[in-house]
């Protein structure tokens, strides 16, 4: 008898184990074990826009195959109560990640940052929302809106829709995809501010220019040269025909009002269309700047080298750096020997 139990008792010790080891493989398999599939790659991203539903988030996970077992991943997201807490956002999803690990990055908003890299390549305004508008969710419509408000860019900001663009700092920033379009724009002023210290406003107000002048003849500035001392030479140019009340005549602001920006050369055609940034046609400061400012040209605005040049010109060795002069017929002579230079090289635009 005694020995009758006992193997009734291995009997469901055996059973017990099997069930055990079943369960465990079960809930390996379901929980644990990877549930990607992304054709040898090592990863990919999701979007959950705000707002999204439970069936939003599997159609965008279902929609690029990335989910081999849709049953054990929704078993697993119900269990963890995803369907009601669900955090919008972009989500790096990799090779090796599990259903639980899927879910539990969702609910907690662990999400993959996006970097925007705001360079001399963003331009005009219209370039800069079409861009922020592609890498993140905010709506092109309400930047569009926000952009041209004239109460909201004069309270918060000091300008204008004409000179928005005086606030983006070029710099690399790293956001989420979900940030709403105030959250971004607290953001792009705090680098604004952090550039704009009370010693370079006071230096702006002591050569007396309000900051988006500042800002907007920089930009002319680094279009005519990246070397600083040119920069504050080139400045100080600048700053003697505003004095004068001449036009500035500045190559790069027919470029701007052309939208030409791939040409390596100014012809005079150029200079016949007729738009305020047009410093051949108009004069005084264009409306707002013609690219985005480093601090570094600010700066030699700011510390522009004091001299009685009126003309500068590129000099024929294309080092970058030009000759000054303040005799009309010396600079025609000048740009005569560079036009040649540029012919030679066989640059016609």
């Amino acid at each position: 008898m005694a020995k009758g139990k006992g193997k009734y008792g291995k009997i469901i010790l055996f059973v017990l184990m099997i069930g055990l080891g079943a369960g465990g493989y079960w809930a390996y398999r379901n929980v644990f074990k990877s549930n990607v599939h992304l054709n040898g790659k090592k990863f990919t991203y999701i979007y959950i826009p705000t707002g999204a539903r439970f069936e939003d988030v599997l159609d965008e996970l279902y929609s690029q195959n990335i989910i081999d077992d849709h049953e054990s991943f929704e078993w697993m997201a119900k269990e963890m109560d995803l369907p009601e807490n669900i955090t919008p956002g972009k989500y790096r999803i990799g090779a090796d990640m599990s259903n639980r690990s899927i879910v539990k990055m969702i609910i907690n908003g662990k999400q993959e940052k996006v970097k925007l890299f705001f360079n001399s390549q963003i331009r005009t305004k219209e370039q800069f929302m079409a861009y922020v508008a592609e890498k993140l969710e905010i709506d092109l419509g309400d930047l569009e809106e926000y952009c041209s408000n004239e109460e909201v860019l004069g309270e918060k900001y000091g300008l204008n829709s004409e000179n928005f663009m005086c606030l983006i700092v070029p710099e690399t920033y790293e956001v989420n995809w979900t940030t709403h379009i105030d959250d971004f724009f607290e953001m792009v002023k705090k680098s604004y501010d952090e550039v704009w210290t009370k010693e370079r406003r006071n230096k702006a107000k002591a050569i007396g220019y309000s900051v988006p002048e500042v800002i907007t003849l920089a930009s002319i500035v680094q279009s005519e040269s990246t070397i600083k001392s040119e920069q504050q030479k080139i400045a100080g140019v600048y700053i003697n025909r505003l004095k004068k009340d001449m036009k500035l005549q500045a190559d790069p602001t027919i470029v701007f009002a052309n939208q030409s920006f791939d040409v390596q050369r100014v012809l005079s055609s150029d200079k016949d269309i007729d738009s305020p940034y047009n410093t051949y046609m108009y004069k005084g400061l264009p409306p707002g700047p013609i690219c985005l400012v480093t601090t570094a040209a600010i700066d030699a605005v700011l510390n522009y080298t004091k001299h009685n040049y009126i003309f500068f010109c590129a000099k024929c060795d294309f080092s970058g750096y030009s000759t000054f002069t303040s005799d009309y017929s010396e600079h025609q002579k000048n740009a005569k020997e560079y036009q040649n230079a540029l012919n030679q090289k066989g640059i016609k635009r």
